[in-house]
């Protein structure tokens, strides 16, 4: 009886989809095509694309790879062109960094192949990050598979690297792309190296006495760093000439302004396109200095969980045959670790130590306790929880903004943490947003009311801090007002206060530049 009730509806259904023009669910069924294998014999002839970081990361990964003898070209910054496209060939509930980076794939390919680009396919790979999960990255490999062929691409190549540090390798022998030491070393130097840079283009911009000069600044020290990694020279002479570079830029410090710190979902926090509607660029015309997060915090942290891990699998009680490999696989980490901020900290020094050190992963972590188990991962994991705290407890900015795509699961996760760490910590500023590629009105609009916030906690930060210091509030006033105290951009001061602006004339005190 029941089988036949199963029938009917079967039939029934099967008529109803004829009747309509649906086709029926096995003919919508994705079956990913047999991957290509892209081999050394190619590397002269097949151009790797890359995207999904900063400018500045792009170029310099492109240096990376013309200089390990690849050729390669990153795609431009995605926007919501990309958006509509990834949408459109997409399955549906992805997250927006997924319709994003599948939808400007095939945008500049479509580009490619309207300038009358021929054998695409043949001529071009896509490397890209990928991930076994928690979080829909895992997904990624096949969604970009499966968009390509709805979009005429079906013989087109993605690789994967996974955070595990592997490459899909579709050939064994004489991979066309292979990760070996060399690989990762240079290209977490080129990391390091891009997000010093950005560093200290967030620093010194809104304080540029000059409009556009931080910018030129940063456009020569770009290209000079992408010639650096493409012929192999010294990282650290040339992050010493972009110091250089960089003092050439007049800024004035004495400008008030509220810090504002950008955390999330890594995509969504980094991207410099309408995935985060060109949020940092937005908020320094709205009078603010934003912070943003390295690329090497996030590269930091995937050493950390594993090394966790590894810890983990020890103490649980594995064979003691087991222990020994874990045991070593540990302290190789640990040295690994070591190494990544020996080489930061090399690298700040180039600069001056202007720039700020990461923070202790180990730091984050207790910070975190009793808020977000370390050990679920997906995301960020803890570090939105853990980075929030780091600026609220030690004064690191006036407002924290967590950005996430929509249905991105992690990061929604983290804001619902987020409401008890902020019921603890009544003092700070905390604002979720959610992007979607529309509603840029009304998550500004949200924004701009806790901007009013930062701006009083700063004037009322910055008052405090030089009346402490025992200087006079007519000096307070002038100052204020914007004394033309103008330097060059490269000036080293404490970070007894949020406000630049404090820091700096307390500089200036202790030098004998002003009097109390």
């Amino acid at each position: 009886m029941n089988e036949n009730i199963a029938e009917k509806v079967k039939n029934y259904r099967k008529s109803l989809r004829q009747e309509i023009g649906i086709p029926s669910p096995a003919d919508t069924r994705f079956i990913p095509p047999v991957a290509r294998p892209f081999v050394k014999s190619e590397r002269e002839d097949v151009t790797i694309l890359f995207g999904g970081l900063t400018l500045t990361h792009e170029v310099l990964l492109k240096g990376v790879l013309e200089g390990l003898g690849y050729r390669a070209d990153y795609i431009p910054s995605p926007d919501n062109a990309a958006l509509s496209l990834g949408r459109e060939y997409c399955n549906r509930g992805q997250c927006n960094p997924t319709y994003y980076t599948v939808g400007n794939l095939i945008k500049h390919l479509e580009g490619l192949r309207s300038e009358g680009e021929e054998d695409i396919e043949d001529r071009y790979v896509f490397a890209t990050v990928g991930s076994c999960g928690p979080c829909r990255l895992g997904m990624y490999e096949e969604e970009y598979k499966r968009a390509l062929k709805a979009a005429g691409f079906e013989r087109f190549r993605v690789i994967i690297i996974n955070q595990h540090g592997d490459i899909t390798k579709e050939a064994k022998e004489e991979a066309g792309l292979t990760a070996g030491k060399e690989f990762y070393k240079t290209v977490i130097k080129s990391l390091m190296a891009a997000d010093l840079i950005n560093e200290m283009r967030c620093r010194i911009r809104p304080y540029e006495v000059t409009a556009g000069a931080t910018e030129l600044a940063a456009k020569e020290a770009i290209d000079l760093m992408y010639h650096t990694f493409k012929e192999k020279k010294s990282v650290f002479l040339a992050l010493r000439k972009t110091k250089k570079i960089f003092e050439g830029v007049e800024a004035d410090y004495t400008r008030l302004k509220p810090k504002i710190k950008i955390i999330g979902e890594f995509w969504a926090q980094t991207t410099e396109g309408d995935g985060n509607y060109k949020l940092p660029e937005w908020l320094e015309k709205e009078g603010c200095e934003v912070v943003i997060e390295p690329v090497s915090v996030m590269v930091h942290y995937t050493m950390w969980l594993w090394r966790q891990y590894l810890m983990d699998r020890i103490l649980a009680g594995a064979p003691i045959s087991r222990r020994y490999y874990l045991f070593a696989g540990y302290l190789k980490l640990s040295l690994v670790e070591k190494l990544f901020q020996f080489y930061y900290n090399f690298y700040r020094m180039a600069l001056g130590f202007v720039s700020k050190p990461l923070p202790s992963q180990n730091k984050l972590a207790k910070l975190a306790e009793g808020y977000f188990d370390t050990r679920i991962t997906g995301g960020e994991g803890h570090l939105e929880i853990a980075k929030n705290l780091l600026a609220i407890k030690e004064n690191k900015a006036h407002l924290v903004i967590s950005v996430k795509p929509f249905g991105c699961m992690p990061s929604t996760q983290c804001d619902g943490v987020q409401v008890k760490v902020m019921s603890d910590y009544k003092e700070g500023l905390f604002i979720p947003i959610e992007t979607s590629g529309d509603g840029e009105v009304n998550v500004k609009s949200r924004i701009q009311m806790k901007l009013h916030e930062a701006r009083e906690k700063a004037k009322e930060e910055f008052v405090k801090v030089l009346n402490d210091a025992g200087l006079c509030r007519e000096t307070v006033k002038n100052v204020s007002k914007g004394g033309g105290y103008t330097s060059s951009a490269i000036v080293k001061f404490p970070s007894r206060a949020a406000v630049t602006a404090a820091n700096y004339i307390l500089c200036l005190a202790k030098k004998g530049r002003l009097r109390a």
